[in-house]
Order: structure tokens, then sequence, then C-alpha cells
């Protein structure tokens, strides 16, 4: 690509005629405003954000190429998505299905000593900060079946990774962004009862591994306040290192894995063993609320007192039911912190931080 210093264009046309004619900056802002859908739909297939970012540059690359072939009959945006699709399938050929602890093996007795080794290849899903999914879809119609939000919770990405690579895309382009039969048909270059049939035998096991209910029916039907309670009581109880007060908030079924140890342990009495719980006296922890997922998050520091600071250690992705924490991913990913804007220490003097914000995440940007 070759940048050029002609005033830019200022209409749609105008901007795919001077990105044919090699302006990398008419290319850039022809792709900007889909950029962010784009990346969040290479995510969904995918199930990393490595390999989302990866797939997404591989497609952006395609795009610039095939400039000269695109003959405008659909609209940038399908065009575009058509191509990260593609790369995606690509993509899936090569690299190995992500999944979470609770898809790798079967639940374990944890105790307090050393874990399972753990599994460094690239297998495991990875959460992402909802400040870069994008949420605002402008391909999402009323036909589609899942809100954009609960499309990324990391129990439907999860079960995303179990479909046929072709299956997940049909089922995402219909169901997740509302396009057409047709539209599906034309863009996997397939037919409309092919594209169908896909979504058919697609839905039906999807279905099988979905919660009955997403944990944004579950947030809004809480509201803020109690969410919030629920979170500061959580935090608090860990602060303290009160066992018991952590196991009266978790729901009597509830999960705890710790990514990227394979283990995984579910039920009050195995989680009271587990690596879950705080060892030592206070003050060990302390806790930053965020937002991963479209879903409760909480980036969790370990006192260091030779450092003087309390250093990130796990990024704990929530799920919630019936006013309970019913599950606890708790992320060993450092690089998360990053990613998640989040500090690479505390001050040793941080006070216990209350939670505040708008937990839910909904109609307003997470900050």
């Amino acid at each position: 690509m070759r940048a050029t210093t002609t005033a830019s264009p200022a209409t749609g046309s105008d901007l795919l005629e001077a990105a044919r004619g090699g302006d990398e900056d008419a290319f850039r802002r022809l792709v900007g405003p889909h950029r962010s859908s784009l990346h969040t739909h290479c995510y969904r297939m995918l199930g990393s954000l490595h390999d989302a970012e990866d797939a997404l540059q591989d497609a952006l690359l395609r795009a610039w190429r095939g400039l000269p072939g695109f003959d405008g009959r659909s609209s940038v945006g399908t065009w575009l998505h058509r191509i990260a699709t593609n790369a995606c399938l690509d993509a899936i050929r090569r690299r190995p299905t992500r999944v979470l602890p609770i898809d790798y093996a079967p639940p374990t007795e944890a105790g307090r000593g050393e874990p399972r080794a753990p599994v460094r290849e690239p297998i495991w899903i990875e959460p992402v900060p909802d400040r870069e999914l994008g949420f605002e879809d402008a391909h999402a119609r009323p036909e589609a079946r899942y809100e954009q939000r609960e499309a990324v919770e990391l129990a439907f990405i999860a079960a995303l990774q179990h479909l046929p690579a072709r299956q997940r895309a049909v089922l995402i382009l219909r169901d997740v962004l509302g396009f057409s039969a047709k539209e599906v048909a034309l863009l996997l270059e397939t037919t409309v009862a092919s594209a169908n049939s896909a979504l058919h035998r697609a839905r039906r096991a999807f279905d099988e591994r979905l919660p009955e209910r997403s944990q944004q029916a579950t947030l809004r039907s809480l509201g803020d306040a109690r969410v919030r309670e629920l979170v500061e009581r959580f935090v608090q109880a860990f602060e303290r290192a009160d066992v018991g007060a952590i196991l009266a908030l978790l729901a009597e079924d509830a999960t705890f894995a710790m990514p990227p140890y394979p283990g995984w342990c579910q039920g009050r009495d195995e989680i009271a063993d587990s690596w879950l719980m705080p060892g030592g006296p206070p003050p060990r922890l302390r806790y930053v609320p965020t937002r991963a997922n479209a879903q409760l998050a909480l980036a969790v520091y370990l006192r260091d007192a030779r450092a003087g600071v309390y250093l990130p250690i796990c990024l704990d992705v929530l799920a919630v039911e019936d006013e309970k924490i019913s599950e606890v991913i708790a992320f060993r990913s450092l690089d998360a912190f990053s990613r998640f804007g989040l500090p690479h220490e505390l001050p040793l003097d941080v006070d216990a931080a209350p939670v505040g914000g708008n937990l839910l995440g909904i109609g307003q940007p997470v900050t």
C-alpha cells in the first residue's frame, strides 16, 4: 500500500475509488468503521484475542489485494465479513481448538498442593476487555437470535468452539450478526439449502452447551445495585481471607478453574480446598473491578513485601446465578493486565477499593 498526499475523499464511493488507486489513507478510512466488529467476529470464530488479531490482519491484507475485484453489489461491510470469515476458516485449519479447562478434562479433587503442570500450548480461550469489543455492529438485524453482548460471554465463546468450522461461521453470521440465508450462502460460496442445513445442525448442537440463562439476562434481572453489593461482598471476603464468607457467596455447584492449569473443580467442598481460597493472614490480596467478555471481572493482586507493592497474579472472570457466584475462571496471564489497561502494581498502603461504576456495562462505555 502507498500513502498519497492528495485531499482525502469525502464519500464512500470516493474512498473506494481512491483505495483502488493505491491510497492507503482512503483504505483505512473505508475499513475503519468496520474494524471493531470484524475483530469481534474473528474473536467469536477463534476464541483467542491473539488469533483474532492475526486473522484480522490477514483479512485486511486480503481486502487490500482484492479491491479490484470488489464490484460493489454488496456493502463494504458484507464484503469485509466474507473475507474475515474465510481468513478465520483458514486459521481454524492450522491451529488447535481453543477450550476452557471444563472442556479439557474431567473435574479434579483440588488440594492445596501443586496443581497439574500448566498447558502452555495455545489451547485456552482468552478473555477480552469489553472496550475492545464491537457491540454496536452495523450488520446486526432484528432477525439476530442473540444480542451482541451475550454473544461474547465465555460460555457462548466456548460453545462455539465445539462446532465444526463452517457451522460455527453460519451460526455467527445468521444468529449473531443477522445476515440472511441468501447472504450467508453468498458469503460462504454455497447454496441456501446447504447454509440452512448447516445452521439447523449448529443450533441443535450449540443450544445443548449453552447455559439456560445468559449473564446479560441474569445481571439485568439483579440490577446494578445488587450486582455491586455482590461483588463488594466477594472482594471484601477475599481481602479479609474469610473463607466462610467466600463459600457463602458461591452457588452450591459453582466451578473454579485457572488456565493454563488444566485442573478444575466443582462444588463448595472442592472449592474450599482449591487454589481459589486465600492463604496466610490479610491483607494479602487487593482487587480492581473491570469487565471481560461482557461479564463481571476482577484483577487480583498479591502482596509482595520484598518489592513493597501488590503484584498482579490473575484475572478472575465471574459468572452469577441467583445472586450467587456460579463460576470463577482465574486467567493466569499477566499479558491480560496490559490488555485491560490495569496497573502493573499497587502500593502496599492502598486501601481496599470500593466497587463503583456501571458494573452491568450496558449503555455506556467501559473505562
